[in-house]
């Protein structure tokens, strides 16, 4: 029998341990090594069978145990120094705490957080991101407050048929049994969010609590009894059931995250967020929770988006629109409109916000860029590919222009770097992670240090995939006496790729097969054998992927190579964190510029391991030719198939003619030199720049302090600002087809124009119904194509001269000739306000009818 309901009961720890329960419901101790030994402390085999949760130990250590450690004072003192070392960290002034009118506190939200493998709440690299966010926002005192949802059965767990096809399952999770505490009134209600469903539903929510050491992370929870069956499992499992079920989540995450904000805040006293950070479009409709928040104040619908979109961060992670939430454009109306209506948020508008290019499609990334003010990408290959997918945003304005940044993801190293690396540099250089200082450095330690450590983090993995790998065969029906040779699959002394990532098609997990006897080759290689390591999941609904995943189990089946190619189920933090650690190389082969960013690749650099990478996401930023390897990609070759077989080819020839000759060149003392002076070189130019912590600076220098800063002046007097900005961009709206460039033409061009020479250009501009105060006249100037488009041009600004009484302005300035080669010119026209970040922020451009000021000879 089964049972109806599934509940854990804590244990009562003795007044003396009370410090034990402070320690484990904060998730510090998941990137803190010494709290990580206390807990082992309590009982060491207890410890290794609970996956080192230290909630399921509390929950199974006997307390006769427990009776023993309160009396023990040797332990008292550790567990009292390990409790105030934790309160100290969460008081005292850190980084943020030294910068001036920085944000008073910031709100993020993301779908899915990787913070420990105890806490099942992610599906790979935007959860892990999210993740690493938190915990570097922590270390830097960054005030975030963040939201989710917590998914019940998580995303799910990876097992492998006899066949080698990917199975899930969905173990339920219990919020009693996690490092979590549910929300409540002063009186001890649990605090429930409430939104309106059609036909007169309502979906109910209750929030848990998180504790990410500084930063508390409210999980959303619809698993209730104030709901009907279908709301209560909207929360049932991450990125699971169909469109409506999608949208249910969102707007759970979206409008129920603000309101589970403010019901926080109202309880705790916790400072209210002045900006609010999207995560990619999942929580885009945050920003239509905070629209009708100050349409019910009394402000107008666009007055309150100005003031909505000043204070918002929105990133998006995705280099393919198919990797966008779209929904039906009916859908949206049946949820905001009706019975459902919000009175004073009109769904004509709220629909106006999704529209895209096809008009039966409301799209969460365009929502959520239309609501923020600051967008970015997350490489500055990402942001070039961002700008040209989401350009017609933004028309008339050039691929550069698009107000699309980029701030390139890092990664958190207390959660990812093996500890004898973590001890090594506290040691020798103890600024290298807290400060990101002394890099350059890592030269003075030596070879030998380094090269022990890795083969001590090889070894680790070597044992840990064998546990895994006989774990999985015995899932998969064969018997012990069949699995005697896993005690000698892959060799803590060989070279070691690693492959672990979620398993969509242009990950290309196969490539590798691509020529298997040559593969074979080079694994069975007498001199210079390589080992690899795989891991990933397929998304359920992706027969695809699973095909892929089920091609590398079959190679890595067969028998004279399964010594040498594994492949582990289950990809989750505890094995990731395992095989960046160990493994050698680092290999991704994505077909380019389909990786956003990627962070694996980061994670192992931190170890002292090498990437052999295609050249996308961060790695086309910071591969310098000597900090790894980097795969040549056929970009130009148009059959995927002959791509494929082209870039196959090339990563052979580099794992054999490169990556082994230099793994296994070692001269008289055993050491490779020419492998440490790359490892050396790669830490010392990669490491402060994959750092979360360098990642957040970005983040709160280049993003939430101006967020801050422009929510800040639209806010005053009561939206004073916001208001009378509103208006001033309706009426610059209307009036903007009025605008015309009626003439422009330029002097002192001569007939042999030379580099270091000018040229001096008026403009005339009708400006219709606008005053020369609500414009900008900018002279447009650079190289010339082959079709007289400029290339990525330059701007200079035109000076008012003189305004005629039918509002003809007459504008001049120079233009310097500045290169060689074709040069051409035209004259353009944008709305300006002090309150405008970007030229492009309006999407309203005027230019000539006609091209003008092109040359037809060339610069000298």
């Amino acid at each position: 029998m089964r049972a109806i309901r599934r509940f854990t009961v804590r244990t009562v720890l003795p007044a003396e341990l009370a410090a034990l329960g402070e320690l484990v419901h904060n998730l510090r101790w998941s990137w803190h090594p010494e709290t990580m030994d206390l807990f082992s402390e309590v009982d060491s085999g207890l410890w290794e069978r609970v996956g080192h949760d230290p909630v399921a130990l509390l929950g199974a250590v006997t307390p006769a145990r427990l009776s023993e450690l309160a009396a023990d004072r040797r332990f008292l003192r550790r567990l009292a120094d390990a409790a105030d070392d934790l309160r100290e960290y969460m008081i005292s002034p850190r980084w943020y705490q030294t910068l001036p009118d920085a944000a008073r506190a910031i709100a993020y939200f993301s779908p899915e957080y990787g913070i420990a493998a105890a806490l099942p709440q992610y599906s790979g690299g935007l959860g892990i991101l999210a993740g690493d966010h938190l915990k570097a926002a922590s270390d830097l005192g960054v005030p975030i407050l963040a939201v989710g949802l917590l998914y019940r059965h998580g995303y799910f767990t990876q097992s492998l048929s006899p066949e080698g096809w990917q199975q899930e399952h969905y173990p339920s999770l219990d919020a009693g049994g996690l490092p979590l505490s549910l929300l409540k009134d002063a009186d001890g209600t649990p605090v429930k969010i409430r939104i309106g469903l059609p036909d007169d539903r309502v979906l109910h929510a209750q929030v848990w609590v998180a504790q990410v050491g500084r930063v508390p992370l409210l999980l959303l929870d619809s698993d209730v009894a104030d709901n009907d069956t279908a709301a209560r499992d909207v929360t049932d499992r991450l990125y699971g059931g169909g469109t409506d079920h999608r949208l249910m989540q969102e707007l759970l995450l979206g409008v129920g995250g603000v309101r589970a904000i403010r019901a926080y805040c109202g309880i705790t006293g916790h400072t209210e967020p002045e900006v609010f950070h999207t995560n990619e479009g999942h929580a885009g409709f945050l920003g239509l929770e905070r629209i009708r928040e100050l349409t019910e104040a009394r402000l107008s619908f666009d007055e309150a988006w100005e003031a909505v979109r000043a204070g918002t961060v929105f990133t998006t992670h995705t280099p393919v629109p198919a990797g966008i939430d779209r929904f039906p454009v009916e859908m949206i109306e049946r949820h905001f409109g009706g019975s459902n209506a919000w009175p004073t948020v009109p769904v004509d508008r709220i629909l106006a916000l999704g529209a895209e290019s096809d008009p039966g499609r409301f799209n969460m990334a365009v929502m959520g860029m239309r609501l923020a003010q600051r967008v970015n990408g997350v490489s500055r290959l990402h942001g070039e590919v961002s700008r040209e997918m989401f350009k017609d945003l933004w028309p008339g304005f050039d691929l550069d222009e698009v107000p699309i940044g980029s701030i390139t993801n890092g990664v958190h190293a207390p959660t990812w770097v093996g500890r004898e690396f973590m001890e090594l540099a506290d040691r020798e250089l103890p600024s290298l992670i807290e400060r990101a200082r002394g890099w350059d450095d890592i030269q003075k330690i030596s070879d030998a240090d380094i090269w022990q450590i890795r083969g001590t983090l090889r070894g680790r993995l070597v044992e840990g995939a064998r546990a895994r790998l006989r774990r999985s065969w015995r899932e998969r029906g064969a018997s012990d006496a069949e699995l005697g040779w896993i005690d000698e699959a892959l060799d803590p002394d060989v070279l070691t790729i690693g492959f672990a990532r979620r398993v969509p098609s242009y990950k290309r997990l196969t490539l590798m097969l691509r020529d298997p006897e040559r593969l074979t080759e080079l694994l069975l290689d007498p001199d210079k054998p390589v080992q690899i390591v795989i891991a990933g999941k397929a998304h359920p609904a992706d027969e695809g992927g699973k095909k892929l995943i089920q091609q590398i189990v079959k190679f890595a089946d067969q028998q004279k190579v399964r010594h040498r190619i594994v492949f582990l189920p289950d990809y989750d933090m505890a094995l990731g964190q395992l095989m960046v650690q160990g493994c050698d190389v680092w290999l991704n082969n994505p077909l380019r510029p389909l990786e956003a960013s990627g962070t694996s690749g980061m994670k192992s650099a931190l170890n002292g391991g090498l990437n052999l990478s295609i050249r996308d996401g961060w790695w086309d930023e910071w591969y310098d030719g000597s900090n790894g390897w980097a795969i040549p990609t056929a970009d130009g070759v148009a059959s995927t198939d002959r791509r494929d077989e082209l870039e196959a080819a090339a990563l052979y020839d580099l794992i054999e003619h490169e990556v082994s000759d230099r793994f296994y060149d070692r001269p008289g003392d055993g050491l490779p030199r020419r492998w440490m002076e790359m490892v050396k070189h790669t830490l010392a130019s990669l490491g402060p720049k994959v750092l979360a912590g360098r990642m957040l600076r970005d983040y709160v220098v280049g993003l939430y302090n101006p967020a801050a800063v422009a929510a800040r002046a639209l806010s005053a007097d009561a939206y004073a600002p916001a208001k009378a900005f509103a208006a001033w961009r309706l009426r610059v709206a209307k009036a903007w087809p009025g605008v015309r460039v009626e003439h422009a033409e330029a002097a002192g061009v001569g007939d042999t124009p030379e580099v270091g020479s000018s040229i001096e250009l008026h403009a005339t501009i009708a400006l219709g119904d606008l005053e020369p105060g609500d414009v900008r006249v900018e002279a447009v100037h650079g190289k010339v194509g082959p079709h007289d488009e400029l290339v990525r041009p330059s701007y200079a600004k035109l000076e008012l001269a003189s305004v005629e009484d039918d509002k003809r302005a007459h504008y001049t300035g120079v233009v310097p000739l500045d290169h060689t080669g074709a040069f051409g010119y035209t004259v353009r026209v944008v709305p300006d306000h002090p309150l405008v970040v970007t030229p492009a922020e309006l999407g309203l451009v005027t230019v000539p009818e006609e091209p003008v000021g092109m040359t037809n000879g060339t610069l000298r």
